[in-house]
This record gives C-alpha cells, structure tokens and sequence, in this order.
C-alpha cells in the first residue's frame, strides 16, 4: 500500500558558573589498557563454565572455555595461513557464531577485521575489497537472495590484494579450525604479547549519503572501553544475557552487544542470521536473556508481533535503544509492555566508537523518553555554532561534537576526508544537532543536513514526528522536507498505520495538528507507505525518501 495526499496549505553545578554547552564524563572506573584478546582471557580465566555465545540458528551453545578454544584455534588457522599483524581480514556474513569467533580470533592475532554490511552488492564490495586492501575474505555462501560466492567470484579477478576466500561452512574453514586445533597455543601468545591496544583491529565502512562509504579505523582501545563502559552503566554481571538482532557487522553488534558481554563475562545470544520479530521475541523467553537491544523500528515490529504475548519476556531488566531517534511512545512500550525498566538510550557513531551518551539506570523515565542522556565516562561532547564553531549556550541548538578515548584513528587511506570530520584539536564533527540542557542531557533535534528551512524557518523533523507518534492511528512516521517554489522547501510526512487504521489524509492530519503545532510545522503532504526505506541496520533512509518524493509528488 501507498498512498499519497497533499494539504494545499553535566553538572549542574558547573553549569551554574559555566553557562556553556560542554560536559565531561568522571569516572572512578579507570579506562582498559587491555587488548581485546587480552581482555578475553581475562574473562574466560574467570568465567570458564559460564554461557558465553548461544547460536539459536543452529542450536549450538558455547561456555566460555570453549569460545576460547575455537577462538584460539581460528586464530592459529589464520597464523598458518601467514596472516600478520595489521593485515586486512574482510568478513562478509549476517550474524551467526563464527562471525564472533572471527571477530575474537582476528583481533588476538591483531589482524584487522574489515566488517562488510550483508546489503552490499557486488560493485560496493569490489569497492571496500580494494580500499581496504583485504588479503583474506571470511563470507557465508548465500544470505537471503544474495549470492555472496558468486558475486565474490565476480569481482576476484579485480582485486589484486584478496589472495584467499573462505566461505563459511566449507571444507576450508573446517580446515582452518582443524589445523589450528594442532597447532603450537605458543606462536599465538608471540603474537598477543607484539600487540598495543593503540593498534588499529577494526575498519567499519559508514553508509555514506554521497559517493563512496569511509572506512571508519578503529583501535582496541577504541572499541574495548566503549564496550565496556556501555555495559557499566547497564550494570552487567556475569549474570547477564544480552540477545543481540542487530547486526554485527555494525557497531552495535560487534561492540556494544559482543565486547560489552565479554568485557564483563556475560551471555551473548543470537536470535536469528537477521532480525525477525517473532525469533528476537522467542530468543529472550527461552534464553532468560535480562537485556535486548535494537533500534526503534525493531522494537515497533517486536510489539506489533501478532504473538507477542505468548512470550514471558519477564527475565527482561534493561537493553539498548538506539541508531535512531527514539519515539517516546515506542520507549513507554517498551517500559511498560516489555518490562525493560532500565532500558537505556545510547547515542553515538562509527566514527566514535560508537557511543557517546547514554541514559543512567536510575534516570527519570522522562529522561529516558525526552534525551539521549550525558556524556559518557572518561569522554567529552559539547555543542557548537556550526558557523561560527563557538561553544553555544546551554539551550540553543547546535552541532555536536565529541572527544575522548571513542574517537577513531581516521578514515582508512583517507587523511583530507579525516581532518573533515575531526579537527586539529581531536573533537568529532557528528553533524548532529543538539540541545544540551542545565544538567548536561543531550537532545538530537536532527541532522545538520536533515533541517528544513521553509520560509527562513530553521524546522526540525523529530520535534513534529515526536508529535504525530501521538496520533491514534500512527504506528510510525518520517518527516522530510521536499522541493517547494514559494517557500523553498515544504513538509511531507511518510506514515505507517496501525492495523485496522483508516487511511489518513493531508487533510486529516492537518486538522490534527492545527492548535497543537505552529502552522509552518504542520505538513502539506502526506504519504501512506508499509515501511520506510532503511539500511540494513534498521536506519531511516531520508535521502532516499527524498529522492522518492520527488518523483511521488512530480516536483
């Protein structure tokens, strides 16, 4: 179904002296000066008969003395294979149990993991093949209607660098194992003891709106302590069973659901190769799992599961919500209906590791549905005139920035695209605008790019999404700005309807908002969609909303 209709018309303290939009996070937690592999062996020497890595898939489960067995047999399989420090590993798979184990054995081995989203095509995977000068390629065969082998054989002969493929399930990844297996546990300890934790082990390719994605260049230092300290402030013991459908390929996964669980001897489960409702849902009641990740989108789908309540999501306490703008009527759901009264908010980016705010678990529920918390420990943000590049006053709007131990090394092979988003006094550029409160929580009021000007008017998407979420009949919605000739850009909201919903018109939602929201907010065009058009990681897509909208609207 589409449809399209059209209205014609920190410290509170400090902030009492310091007026300024900027916060530091204390901690009495020193930072990790560990390497990944070394923070493993930490756990697994602590942990050994604990739940480490559960595969709902394929049933197979994993204590920690055992990950550790397969890890360290991966790794020597790659070390025979003459795999050195700072050689490129691509892997190119959806979630499943040997994704982590790459993940850990690369990382012990201080190869760099070079993380390939599921969604790319043959031409985007030719593209980071090279830019990221892969030696080795880790791939399922198939995923979906994706034929990775083929399309891999597509581009090989144009990859000078790829000297070797191992497909996920075949005789030379069994091999691999096996002959690591044998191998002297001796030559990886060699190995572990040359790595720094300042070394880069991991290259994140962003989804970039414009031209070809930058590969984000991650160290252990990096990625361990944000792990880490996420899972500090969600409190995690080894008590805790995190279940993870967000992608691993991402940030999300790969640290704040596997690094956070094994940074404190904690359970990580797999649901499914990709997110599925009802098997996220299934996975948590089964497993006993106390926390769930997942963006907006995924939670809306895991409430609006015709079986939702089947399952005893009791054992739930806390999880992230995060990768986009958080509804507050979603995040009340998920409160109330799922029983995640610690669910916490998170915000951050590739480029920083990723997370550079986060809601406490004794934050108010209004925090939690209205912010996306402070400042994180040991890290530090501030808001900023996008002009001028001045702090801005706490309450006015501006770019965010961040700096601290989260911030990445550079964008792999590109030092001018680098010093664009990072300047010379370390702070990230996140494009993000935000408001920065007198106790130092953070709001995102949008992209830089994403604000709409219409008539001189400075508007802000989340501000009137926020607003139509409470609408009966609106299970979802997505503003955007589109061409206009008078007032240079106009308002068009894309909808999902709840089930049973009637259609909703322009006129509709016009009389909806009128009173509520100043007339210049409300949006002229209105477009009735199933689902928004999203990257593989559950993002909105506005620029190709944009694009759409163009040709929907004939403008």
């Amino acid at each position: 179904m589409s449809t399209t209709t059209s209205a014609t018309s920190a410290n509170s303290a400090t902030s009492a002296t310091f007026a300024r939009s900027y916060s530091s996070g204390t901690s009495d937690v020193p930072l990790l000066g560990d390497t990944i592999g070394e923070n493993l062996d930490r756990a697994v020497r602590s942990f050994p008969g604990r739940d480490a890595l559960v595969d709902r898939a394929t049933a197979r489960r994993w204590t920690y003395a055992e990950l550790a067995a397969d890890v360290d047999a991966l790794a020597l399989g790659l070390f025979d294979l003459g795999i050195a420090k700072g050689d490129r590993v691509g892997i190119w798979a959806p979630n499943c149990a040997e994704w982590t184990l790459t993940q850990y054995a690369t990382a012990k081995l201080g190869a760099i993991l070079v993380t390939v989203n599921p969604a790319y095509r043959s031409h985007e995977l030719e593209y980071v093949l090279n830019q990221a000068g892969i030696r080795l390629l880790v791939a399922a065969p198939t995923f979906k209607t994706s034929d990775y082998a083929a399309m891999i054989e597509e581009v090989r002969p144009r990859c000078a660098e790829l000297e070797r493929v191992v497909l996920l399930g075949s005789p030379a990844w069994d091999a691999l194992l096996a002959v690591g297996r044998q191998a002297d546990p001796a030559h990886l300890c060699a190995r572990q003891a040359e790595l720094s934790p300042d070394d880069p082990i991991n290259i994140q390719y962003t989804s970039g709106t414009t031209g070809f994605p930058k590969g984000a260049t991650l160290s252990h230092h990096n990625i361990l302590n944000n792990g880490y300290f996420v899972g500090e402030l969600l409190n995690y013991t080894e008590q805790d069973r995190i279940c993870i459908p967000v992608p691993f390929y991402h940030c999300f996964g790969m640290v704040m659901g596997n690094l956070a669980a094994t940074s404190h001897g904690a359970c990580m489960v797999i649901p499914a190769p990709s997110f599925e409702p009802g098997a996220t849902l299934a996975a948590v009641a089964a497993e006993r799992c106390t926390s769930l990740y997942g963006v907006p989108t995924m939670f809306i789908a895991e409430l609006a599961d015709p079986d939702f309540d089947r399952h005893d999501l009791t054992s739930l306490r806390t999880g992230i919500m995060a990768g986009a703008p958080c509804p507050t009527e979603v995040m009340k759901d998920v409160i109330g209906r799922m029983g995640m009264a610690e669910v916490s908010i998170c915000y951050g980016m590739t480029e920083t590791s990723p997370v550079s705010t986060q809601t406490r678990a004794d934050d108010s529920v209004e925090r939690r549905v209205s912010t996306v918390g402070r400042v994180g420990p040991h890290l530090e943000v501030k808001v900023v005139d996008p002009v001028t590049g001045r702090t801005v006053p706490r309450g006015e709007p501006g770019e965010l920035c961040t700096r601290g131990y989260s911030v990445m090394l550079g964008y792999w092979g590109e030092p001018e695209r680098t010093a664009e988003a990072v300047d010379a006094a370390r702070w990230m550029h996140t494009g993000d605008l935000a408001v920065m409160d007198d106790d130092g929580y953070l709001g995102i009021t949008g992209r830089i790019k994403d604000m709409v000007i219409r008539g001189g008017e400075n508007l802000y998407p989340r501000e009137i999404e926020e607003f139509l979420y409470t609408h009966p009949d609106i299970l979802d919605v997505q503003v955007i700005g589109v061409p206009d000739p008078k007032y240079g850009e106009e308002l068009m909201a894309w909808i999902r309807l709840r089930e049973g919903a009637a259609l909703l018109t322009a006129e509709a939602v016009r009389t909806y908002c009128t009173g509520r929201l100043a007339h210049f907010k409300i949006p002229r065009y209105v477009h009735v969609v199933d689902e928004f058009p999203m990257t593989v990681t559950g993002k909105i897509r506005k620029v190709e909303m944009r694009e759409m909208a163009t040709e929907i609207l004939g403008l």
